[in-house]
């Protein structure tokens, strides 16, 4: 039987009487991947947000591992990893060293040396944050957001920006942490994303939940309501040509 660490039922909230989320419930189970999928201003940041103890909803309830996300923002925030789509480090810091002042921020006694090497970056221990490519740079966010050994990791659109060999080495890490047993609720608008990595995905429209399953079962439901493909599906994408002449190493 599948355990709930995240529990979200009947979560409302409103700016200027549009709601932004409109009364949802879903549930995250422990060490699965979770999509939050959804056009922009559909209330994927919004759920997220109050998940994260950074707002409060209108009404309903969030808990994460047993701890109300609403009414106890600061214990949840010591639970949880964040990563951000856009970041600002400590410029004149090695990755050594801004893996360590996190640590001690979350009063953390994790080597920052074990950190760089869940996140592939031991090699760039004394790079500083600007000489990193872009792989490297969201790589290094994760690994911000292991410091405090958590217990659900919120990615945030972690591939935005990456070329095909980034975002395929990227959801390797993604797929390492689900392996070593992490709870993670992504966003992305990718949608190959998605099935590649998510376990269950909910659809979110207007605020409102439209769909939650596994993405072959909702893949499954729609071919099965007799929908056909506008384009022919090729056995290989434009992303497998890319790879196939360039290559698989870390950048």
């Amino acid at each position: 039987m599948n355990q709930s660490i995240v529990i979200v039922n009947n979560l409302s909230k409103k700016y200027n009487e549009v709601y932004a989320v409109n009364d949802i419930s879903f549930k995250v189970n422990k060490g699965e991947i979770f999509g939050l999928l959804g056009p922009n201003g559909a209330g994927k940041t919004t759920t997220v947000e109050i998940l994260e103890g950074l707002i409060s909803p209108d009404s309903g309830e969030a808990i994460i591992d047993g701890i109300d996300a609403i009414k106890n923002t600061k214990k949840i925030r010591s639970i949880i990893g964040i990563q951000l789509q856009q970041n600002a480090f400590f410029e004149n810091l090695n990755l050594y060293e801004i893996i360590d002042v996190y640590s001690k921020l979350y009063s953390s006694n994790n080597d920052p040396n074990i950190i760089l090497e869940k996140v592939d970056l031991v090699s760039k221990k004394d790079a500083s944050y600007n000489e990193l490519s872009g792989g490297q740079k969201q790589r290094l966010a994760i690994g911000i957001a292991l410091v405090n050994d958590p217990v659900v990791i919120f990615l945030d659109e972690p591939t935005t920006g990456l070329d095909p060999q980034a975002r395929r080495n990227l959801w390797e890490l993604i797929n390492n942490l689900k392996g070593q047993g992490k709870t993670i609720l992504l966003t992305t608008h990718y949608m190959e994303e998605a099935e590649e990595l998510c376990d269950r995905v909910a659809i979110i429209e207007n605020g409102k939940i439209i769909a939650l399953n596994s993405p072959q079962k909702l893949i499954s439901e729609l071919i099965s309501s007799g929908f056909k493909a506008q384009k022919k599906i090729n056995e290989a994408t434009l992303d497998d040509v890319f790879l196939n002449l360039t290559g698989k190493k870390l950048i």
